[in-house]
């Protein structure tokens, strides 16, 4: 695992096609952008978790 502090508008380079960039940062919360190729699913820990128990549901 890789702990990286960042500032607003520093980015993360994932790969050569994947790029996080921190765009605000106050209190508790961090607004991010998320930029990837349109096959590359990007969800919230708590929707994919919802779309594995369907998924798991269908097997």
């Amino acid at each position: 695992m890789l702990t990286l502090t960042r500032r607003p508008q520093e980015k993360i380079m994932i790969g050569d096609d994947i790029v996080i960039t921190v765009l605000r940062a106050q209190s508790n919360k961090v607004k991010i952008r998320i930029e990837a190729p349109k096959e590359t699913p990007v969800h919230r820990e708590e929707i994919y978790q919802r779309i594995q128990q369907e998924y798991n549901k269908v097997e």
